[in-house]
């Protein structure tokens, strides 16, 4: 079942709950005016029954409140996490080419930006040839195979990447976050068994992605682990301790991508 799916199938089984609830509270209510209106001074009764009244629908309001801020909080979590998870998907792609042609990470966004716009591959094409070489040891001339490289041509990074689409230029910006926030990156070379390997990681933290949203529901986001919910408290890609340009989304935000 799809994350949307899932989503869809609480918040259903919320608006039963509120539906129960609000429900109950009419029939108490009721409950509540019959016995005022029965056992009690008619003089109190008008104050009771306003009083009670205004009680059931603040009652009401704040259950209801309560039930459906979590549906919301969903829907406004899942559509900000694909826009961050694009970006950062960006990121990574430009990270990878940057790395193809250079053999390192960038350390910064203006040299990834700068690249994007500026850098190109080399288009090359791989054959097998033979050529006769004299060998001393047996006196004769014998074949010899080698791998020639031919250098087809060059294609920009940001045609291959991006086509006319310059999102590139912004990608350091966090979508949805206030006062023009950015992407935390960073680069560095790591020792992975004597081999000296290139890595790097962009993340933001969610809180940052959903500063308006309510406290608790922010808190409870912190702190899941779960395959298919976006683990911790922040959303990352690449890693600078392990050789590593995943992402720690769940699948379901690759498959929406796709």
């Amino acid at each position: 079942m799809s994350l949307t799916a899932k989503l869809t199938l609480k918040d259903n089984i919320r608006m039963l709950n509120l539906i129960l609830i609000i429900v109950l509270i009419c029939l108490v209510t009721v409950g509540l005016v019959f016995v005022i209106d029965r056992f009690l001074p008619q003089k109190i009764k008008p104050v009771l029954v306003i009083f009670f009244g205004l009680l059931s629908i603040f009652l009401g309001y704040k259950i209801y409140e309560s039930i459906n801020a979590p549906i919301e909080f969903n829907k406004v979590r899942e559509e900000r996490f694909s826009r961050v998870i694009a970006k950062l998907k960006d990121i990574r792609d430009a990270q990878e080419a940057f790395k193809a042609v250079n053999g390192k990470f960038a350390k910064d966004f203006n040299s990834l930006i700068k690249f994007v716009d500026t850098g190109s591959y080399t288009i090359t094409q791989q054959r097998d040839s033979s050529f006769m070489r004299f060998d001393k040891t047996y006196g004769i001339e014998l074949q010899k195979d080698t791998i020639i490289i031919d250098t087809l041509g060059f294609v920009k990074v940001k045609d291959s990447l991006f086509k006319n689409d310059s999102r590139y230029q912004s990608m350091m910006n966090v979508p949805y976050a206030q006062n023009e926030a950015k992407f935390e990156m960073k680069a560095d070379i790591i020792d992975k068994s004597g081999y000296k390997a290139p890595v790097f990681e962009a993340k933001v933290k969610k809180e940052i992605i959903l500063y308006d949203q309510p406290k608790d529901l922010l808190e409870r986001e912190n702190a899941h682990q779960s395959v298919e919910e976006v683990n911790g408290t922040e959303i990352t890609v690449g890693s600078l301790t392990d050789v590593s340009t995943n992402g720690n989304w769940p699948p379901i935000y690759d498959r929406k991508g796709e």
